[in-house]
């Protein structure tokens, strides 16, 4: 039981940090309906960033830089690429975001090389204790400022003029613009909002029990797509019980597998996206997204 517990907690953690990354992925296709696929390469930009400033700046302040220059870098390419693209195929639009992750991505590589750069946390590795079971601070950290951040974006979407913007884009982009909506202020602080919890998610992701900084945190965001996928990816509600659901799925196959050695090792490495077939099967348009009624 303390097994199981302790895996369930650093399992709702990293289901956390996964919320983060996934409600990046739906924000920015409730606001300009583009699968965006550079969630991935911004996660890097953000871990990066702050590992490399952290020495002349100090955490804090770095870890506000790194928030700042993955924000403006989701900025850009929203300004310089997605708005001149508006009204393209939504297939056009996804393949060039693949494109702008593997340059952002090719370049983070060659910077980074084969070391792990350390990100120095105030809080280090010490760990918390409720009894026999032991979660890292960084992780009850994580837990508790996501939590905070998804309270602040939901109360936001619901009643700030930006939210109500987003909602009526999101439900008819043509007449939420002949009502006055900028279509592509909306999509531009969409992208800008998806960076920051981008950057968050990777300055508790490359902390304790992760050892620092290295090309692999890239692949975290690719487990965060099937949680947004899974949950809806018009929803926002939905990003974060995917979110939840896919942390404490892998967390658990990844403590258990010397139980299920009969389905391969390594198998926690996809099981986000067995779950995600699983639920499709089930929900075509995932636990919470809008079923599309087609008259015939």
């Amino acid at each position: 039981m303390t097994q199981f517990l302790s895996l369930l907690l650093n399992g709702v953690s990293l289901g956390a940090i996964y919320a983060l990354i996934a409600l990046g992925f739906v924000i920015i296709f409730k606001a300009s309906e583009v699968v965006s696929f550079t969630q991935g390469s911004l996660l890097l930009l953000g871990a990066y960033t702050i590992a490399r400033l952290s020495h002349p700046l100090g955490f804090w302040l770095a870890a506000l830089a790194g928030i700042v220059v993955t924000a403006l870098a989701a900025l850009l390419v929203e300004r310089l690429i997605i708005n001149r693209l508006r009204g393209a195929p939504v297939i056009s639009l996804a393949i060039v975001t693949i494109g702008v992750d593997i340059i952002l991505l090719t370049e983070l590589i060659r910077r980074i090389g084969s070391d792990i750069l350390n990100v120095p946390h105030p809080w280090g590795g010490r760990s918390f204790r409720i009894g026999d079971v032991g979660i890292s601070q960084n992780r009850l950290i994580a837990i508790l400022v996501a939590g905070v951040l998804i309270a602040i974006f939901f109360a936001a979407f619901k009643y700030s003029s930006w939210g109500v913007a987003m909602r009526a884009s999101a439900e008819d982009g043509e007449t939420a613009a002949l009502m006055g909506i900028r279509l592509g202020r909306v999509s531009a602080l969409a992208w800008v909002v998806a960076g920051a919890l981008a950057a968050v998610a990777a300055l508790f992701l490359v902390g304790a029990p992760t050892p620092g900084v290295s090309p692999s945190v890239y692949s975290v965001s690719l487990r965060a797509f099937p949680a947004a996928i899974l949950g809806g990816l018009d929803s926002t509600g939905g990003a974060l019980v995917g979110g939840l659901l896919i942390g404490i799925t892998e967390s658990l196959a990844a403590g258990y597998q010397d139980q299920l050695l009969f389905l391969g090792r390594g198998f926690g490495d996809v099981v986000p996206y067995v779950v995600m077939i699983i639920v499709l099967l089930v929900r075509p348009s995932g636990l919470f997204g809008t079923k599309e009624l087609t008259r015939v």
